[in-house]
C-alpha cells in the first residue's frame, strides 16, 4: 500500500488548524489508513489504502482531516476558470495511448513543501491508478514558456528530437528509449508501436513525449508560477480522476484552476470538478451497519466524509467529490457512514461458541511435500498462477487446450490461468539463466484444468548433466516419502526427449510425468544447458 510522506507542521497549515500531533495520529488511521513512523520530529508517514487515492497527498489528507475533524464539514468546492487554451488530439494517437485531459493551474507559489508534495503525489498517482504510467502518465509544465493551441499526436519515433529532463542534448524519440534512463525503465510501455505519442505547442516545441520523459523547455523551477498538466492514459475515467485529484492538490496551495478546450474526434473541456450525484437509503444502511442513526445524524456523518448531504424523504441525496475514484456501490457509502460514525462505538459480541483451528489435510500435505523437496536440495519458487496460452502450449510443444480466460487482461503475458506449473517454472530459469549452476528449484500450487482447481508439485534441474536418472531418482524419492504406491512407465509427452520421459501411476491413475525436455522447448526459452522436469498432479494423495 501507498505511504505517504510529510511535514506535521506543513499539514496543520493546510488544514488551517492546530491539530495536537497526539490526535491526528489516533484520528487518521481512522480514514483508512495505518501510522507509520511519527517519532521523528515533525516528520509523519501513513499507509493509506489503496482505495483512496485522493488522499495520497498532504494536501488530499487536510482536506479530508478538515472535513473529519468538524473543522469544515460537507464538500469543499473548487472555483474552475476558463484559461482559453485549446489542445488539438489527433486521431494517429487513437491506436497508441488515447485517452488525455488537461489543465491549467495559475499562481502556483513553489517552494520546498510545493515540489515534495508535487513529488509524492506523482509517484504515488504513478504506481496505483496509472500501472506504473502503462494506464497513466502525468506531465507538468512551465505554462509561461510554450504557446497554445497545443498539439497531442502520433509521430514517426525518428522524426522529432528534443532535449529531456535531466540532459543537456537532444535525442529522437527512438534515442530516448535507448539512452535516457526513464526511455530504458519504460520502453515497454512503446514496444509494438509504430507510432510514438508526443505532445508540442504552437511553434513545435516538444513538452512532452508520455508516458516516458517530459522535455527540459517546460521545466518547473521556483520561478514557475502558471502550471499546464497533462494526464495521458489508455483509460478516460482513470485518466480524469487522476486529474481531479492533483489539480485539487494544487488548489489546496493556492493554485486557481482552470479548463483547457480538447478538440479532436469529439471535443471536450477538462478538468470536470462537478461532483457526483448519489443516493444511501437510510433505512438500508441502518440495517447492514447495525445502527439506529437518525436521518439527520446519518447526513452528518456524510458530511465529515466530505460529501454534500440532505435528507430527502427516507434516503440522502448526496453530492460526492469528483476525486473520489472508490465509489461503485451502495456499499462504499455505507462505509463512510461507518467510518464517520465510529468504528471503535460499534462495541463488540462476546463469543459464545468455542472452536479450534487446525490446518487442512491439503495444507498439510503441501507442506510436507515443500519439506521433502528442500531435503532434496531444491529451492522452492513461488510464480503467478495467471499464464497465457503461448506459454503454456505452443513453447511447450503442445496442442493449445482449454483454458479459463481473463476477460480483461492488463497484458498479453497474462490472459489465462495456468493449467501447468513447468511453463511459469521455465520462465524463472530464464531470468536466472546468468546465474550459476546447478539451479534446482521447485513449486507446489494450484493449476486450472478447465473449470477445476488442482494442486500440483513440479520440480527443474538445470546444470550440464541434467539427466533422466537424475530426475527418476528425485522422482521416486518424492513419491517413497509421500508413501505412495506408485508405478512408472515409459511414455510420450512432447515436451520431453522421447526415450527418455516416463509417466507415474497411482492406483491405475496417471498423475504426472518426468524427463528430459526436449531441445526444442529450452531453445524457446534462450537457455543453453538440459533441463529436467517432473510435475505431479497431488488429488490422489490429497484426496
Amino acid at each position: 500500500m501507498p505511504v505517504i510522506n510529510f511535514n506535521y507542521q506543513d499539514l496543520c497549515r493546510l488544514i488551517g488548524e492546530d491539530v495536537p500531533k497526539e490526535i491526528l495520529t489516533e484520528r487518521i488511521p481512522m480514514l483508512g489508513a495505518d501510522m507509520q513512523d511519527t517519532t521523528d520530529g515533525d516528520e509523519m508517514s501513513v499507509e493509506f489504502f489503496p482505495s483512496r487515492p485522493d488522499l495520497f497527498s498532504v494536501e488530499g489528507v487536510a482536506r479530508a482531516l478538515r472535513a473529519f475533524l468538524g473543522f469544515e464539514k460537507g464538500l469543499k468546492r473548487y472555483d474552475v476558470e476558463e484559461s482559453g487554451l485549446t489542445l488539438r488530439v489527433d486521431p494517429s494517437v487513437k491506436s497508441v495511448r488515447p485517452e488525455i485531459a488537461a489543465a491549467v493551474v495559475w499562481d502556483v507559489d513553489i517552494d520546498d513543501a510545493f515540489i515534495r508534495s508535487l513529488m509524492e503525489v506523482q509517484e504515488k498517482l504513478h504506481i496505483t491508478i496509472g500501472r506504473k504510467r502503462a494506464k497513466v502518465a502525468i506531465g507538468v509544465h512551465d505554462l509561461d514558456k510554450v504557446k497554445s493551441p497545443f498539439l497531442y499526436a502520433g509521430v514517426d519515433p525518428e522524426s522529432h528530437s528534443f532535449i529531456p529532463l535531466g540532459k543537456t542534448e537532444g535525442w529522437n524519440l527512438r534515442e530516448i528509449l535507448d539512452n535516457h534512463e526513464k526511455g530504458r525503465d519504460y520502453a515497454h510501455l512503446m514496444d509494438g508501436m509504430e507510432v510514438y505519442p508526443l505532445i508540442t505547442d504552437a511553434d513545435g516545441e516538444v513538452l512532452s513525449f508520455p508516458p516516458i520523459i517530459n522535455g527540459t523547455l517546460t521545466t518547473v523551477t521556483d520561478n514557475t508560477r502558471n502550471l499546464l498538466i497533462d494526464m495521458t492514459g489508455t483509460d478516460r475515467k482513470a485518466v480524469d480522476g487522476a486529474m481531479n485529484i492533483l489539480v485539487t492538490s494544487l488548489a489546496e496551495r493556492g493554485g486557481r484552476i482552470a479548463t483547457v478546450r480538447l478538440e479532436g474526434e469529439e471535443v471536450r473541456v477538462t478538468p470536470d470538478l462537478d461532483p457526483v450525484s448519489l443516493t444511501l437509503d437510510i433505512d438500508n444502511c441502518n440495517e447492514f451497519l447495525g445502527t439506529r442513526l437518525t436521518p439527520e445524524d446519518m447526513s452528518d456523518c456524510m458530511a465529515r466524509m466530505g460529501y454534500g448531504s440532505k435528507v430527502v424523504g427516507e434516503s440522502l441525496a448526496l453530492e460526492a467529490p469528483a476525486t473520489r475514484l472508490d465509489l461503485l456501490h451502495p456499499v462504499d457509502l455505507m462505509e463512510d457512514v461507518a467510518v464517520a460514525y465510529g468504528y471503535e462505538r460499534f462495541g463488540s459480541t462476546p463469543v459464545t461458541v468455542q472452536t479450534y483451528g487446525s490446518e487442512m489435510p491439503f495444507t498439510t500435505t503441501a507442506n510436507g511435500i515443500r519439506d521433502i523437496m528442500t531435503g532434496l536440495s531444491y529451492f522452492e519458487v513461488t510464480t503467478l498462477i495467471l499464464s497465457n496460452p503461448h506459454d503454456e502450449f505452443t513453447r511447450m510443444g503442445m496442442q493449445e487446450g482449454r483454458v479459463v480466460s481473463v476477460s480483461n487482461p492488463i497484458t498479453e503475458d497474462h490472459t489465462c490461468m495456468r493449467a501447468h506449473l513447468i511453463p511459469s517454472m521455465m520462465r524463472v530459469l530464464r531470468r536466472n539463466k546468468h546465474r550459476d549452476l546447478p539451479q534446482r528449484i521447485f513449486e507446489v500450487g494450484d493449476v486450472l484444468k478447465w473449470t477445476k482447481t488442482h494442486r500440483h508439485v513440479a520440480a527443474l534441474c538445470v546444470h550440464s548433466k541434467a539427466s533422466f536418472t537424475e530426475m527418476k531418482s528425485i522422482a521416486e524419492s518424492l513419491l517413497r516419502e509421500m508413501s505412495l504406491d506408485y508405478e512408472l512407465n515409459a511414455s510420450d509427452h512432447p515436451m520431453f526427449i522421447p526415450g527418455r520421459v516416463a509417466s507415474i501411476s497411482v492406483d491405475g491413475e496417471e498423475i504426472g510425468h518426468f524427463g528430459e525436455m526436449s531441445a526444442a522447448v529450452i531453445g524457446t526459452y534462450e537457455i543453453g544447458y538440459p533441463i529436467t522436469a517432473l510435475e505431479l498432479d497431488l488429488g490422489p494423495k490429497l484426496n
